[in-house]
């Protein structure tokens, strides 16, 4: 015998009790309207928790409302826009199994009918309340002698139906588990995409965050192969949270750790992990990477990569993103603050005020107009800071081993050593190659012009510091500004350098990039890249992986195949799909020197035996169906 599938329809179809919806409309303009629906908005809770009777609380709500026949329209095309976004993206569900499914609910049939016509669910399958109306059109009342106006009534509904096979419902409420308790149902699965209410869920034999969920459980044809809730993601470091909200928002499970973790217990928290988010500190070890049983993804909430073993991830098929753009604003701005600060030697100043010593004098103040900035690396960094540098009337001179397009009037040099015996103060914004380790040492520092500054915000290892501290301590150079260092703590506390209490330097915490509008952005850009690839297998920007972008694709089902960069594997991947009548109607693949990845869009309906078939295609890395 047929699954027969019994659906609440507030707050479970639609995101939002539709009576709270109608108090909205028809209390517009009200001077008591919010008092009102805080009232109406309880009294549902107080219905839907079993502590009033139904009757009860539908009474108490209608009275309050004082709606009109005419306000029905207009909740209607609401209600339209409210529908729960896994029910709207399984609309197909609805149609295919429209025979086997019922919608149960103490709303009401003028407003459910409309919504439920659009998935294919006829009136006589939907069993509800209806309004009574005065001569006026006014909503006075409700049919009381329907079932479904009572206590209990959807117990003894469903009982009338008398349905045959198994019977699952799906709610939000107490008055949906009790039809399981009663024994008129066989399965109660709370519905929690919209709202989770504790007495629902203690008493459900499967919580259900979204129908995805139901329907894996259930093995029904789905939009999701694989239900975004049972997609487990851990972010480190107190990466901002607007980062937690946009991928919670989108149905993934996330787990925030305000720190980074230790490789040894790193390695037993990714167990089951999809997707890591990690910023500077975390180490993504091969030791890490074996235990990642489940790892999809890493997140880097920042500009740099050195902390990721990409080639292990790649070899593993676990796609790495970056946010390189991200926080560069920020970068700058605290560059340029720097320079402008060692010029005018403001730190000294405000040491001085705070020990109670007023010293104003013009000795080692001087304005950054006309004077000569040296960028070493003109990436995104350097050439934004140029364009602000030049702005504040310097004068700009690079450096980069490529060759860059000078913006504005910066001037390329083609040795570093020239650049360092002209500038007035050099920054540097190079990357963590191992080959910047000490690019500025002791006979870089001795090239320096005297009394000149240097700024570094780019990586710890590329100063020698014992070498700085000679140099600054023997009055050769006027200062320096650092940012970041070769040793730094996993978490806010104790931190020792031979740079501190050398006058004339400024040390900050690696917060170049630590601003709200930065973190902000990077927690916008990385999820971004993160859901994409989740969603539609596109790798644009992967730091180590080929780059595929696909639309996706509507009835169709999508898979991903990566797999070892050796000859023969996409006519193997071909004559897999051939030999079960698959017809593709989208293709594309991408190599590097390593690995290979391949999109391939088929029709709907396929042979579930092809899925291991193209696990154990030789070379295989990685296998996924999308949806």
């Amino acid at each position: 015998m047929k699954t027969q599938y019994v659906f609440d329809f507030d707050s479970t179809i639609t995101r939002v009790e539709a009576l709270d919806l109608l108090a909205e409309i028809s209390l517009a303009g009200r001077s008591d309207k919010e008092e009102r629906i805080r009232k109406i908005s309880s009294i549902t809770d107080l219905g839907i928790d079993g502590d009033i009777s139904f009757t009860e609380s539908l009474q108490r709500r209608v009275v309050l409302l004082e709606a009109r026949q005419d306000h029905l329209p207009v909740l209607i095309e609401q209600l339209r826009g409210r529908v729960s976004k896994s029910i709207e993206e399984n609309k197909e569900f609805f149609e295919n199994f429209r025979d086997q499914i019922y919608i149960i609910s103490c709303g009401f049939k003028e407003f459910i009918d409309p919504i439920m016509e659009a998935y294919s669910i006829p009136s006589d399958r939907i069993y509800a309340n209806t309004f009574a109306f005065s001569e006026e059109g006014e909503i006075v009342g409700f049919d009381q002698d329907n079932y479904l106006a009572s206590h209990n009534g959807k117990i003894e509904c469903l009982r009338q139906l008398q349905l045959q096979g198994e019977v699952q419902v799906i709610g939000d409420g107490y008055s949906d588990y009790v039809m399981r308790e009663a024994g008129v149902a066989q399965k109660f699965f709370a519905y929690t995409e919209n709202v989770s209410r504790q007495k629902a869920t203690a008493n459900a034999d499967h919580i259900a965050p979204n129908l995805d969920e139901f329907l894996f459980v259930n093995d029904l044809p789905r939009n999701l192969s694989y239900p975004k809730n049972r997609i487990k993601i851990l972010l480190l470091e107190n990466i901002h949270s607007d980062a937690f909200e946009r991928l919670s928002v989108e149905g993934f499970s996330v787990e925030t750790v305000s720190h980074s973790l230790p490789e040894a217990e790193l390695i037993e928290k990714i167990k089951g992990v999809h997707v890591l988010g990690i910023r500077s500190k975390t180490q993504v070890t091969q030791n890490v990477l074996q235990a990642a049983d489940r790892l999809l993804a890493v997140g880097a909430f920042c500009i740099g990569t050195k902390q990721i073993d990409l080639e292990a991830c790649k070899e593993r098929g676990v796609i790495v993103f970056n946010a390189p753009y991200s926080n560069t604003r920020s970068v700058v701005e605290l560059a340029l603050g720097h320079i402008i600060m060692l010029m005018r030697s403001i730190f000294t100043r405000s040491t001085e005020m705070h020990e109670g010593h007023w010293q104003k004098t013009a000795v080692n103040a001087r304005e950054v107009r006309g004077k000569v900035l040296g960028i070493v690396g003109y990436g995104n960094i350097g050439k934004q800071l140029s364009v602000l540098a030049e702005a504040v009337g310097m004068k700009v001179v690079f450096y980069d081993l490529e060759d860059k397009l000078a913006l504005g009037n910066a001037q390329k040099v083609f040795d570093i050593k020239d650049l360092l015996a002209q500038s007035d103060a050099v920054s540097l914004h190079v990357d963590d190659h191992p080959e910047n380790k000490n690019l500025i040492g002791e006979k870089e520092l001795a090239l320096m012009k005297p009394g000149s500054f240097l700024i570094n915000l780019s990586r710890g290892f590329v100063v020698d510091l014992p070498a700085l501290k000679k140099s600054l301590e023997s009055g050769h150079l006027g200062g320096a500004a650092l940012d970041v260092y070769p040793s730094e703590p996993r978490s806010n506390g104790a931190f020792v350098t031979e740079l501190a209490g050398v006058p004339h330097v400024i040390l900050t915490p690696h917060i170049g990039g630590s601003t709200e509008e930065a973190q902000r952005d990077i927690a916008d850009f990385v999820p971004g890249k993160i859901m994409d690839y989740i969603n539609s297998g596109n790798t644009v920007d992967a730091v180590n992986f080929p780059n595929i972008r696909l639309p996706k694709q509507q009835n169709a089902h999508r898979f991903l195949h990566i797999h070892q960069n050796v000859p023969g594997i996409m006519a193997e991947i071909n004559q897999v799909l051939a030999k079960y009548e698959m017809n593709i109607s989208g293709q594309y693949l991408s190599t590097d020197n390593k690995v290979g990845y391949v999109i391939t869009d088929l029709d709907k309906e396929y042979n579930k035996d092809v899925i291991q078939a193209l696990r154990e295609i030789e070379h295989t890395i990685k296998f996924r169906v999308l949806y």
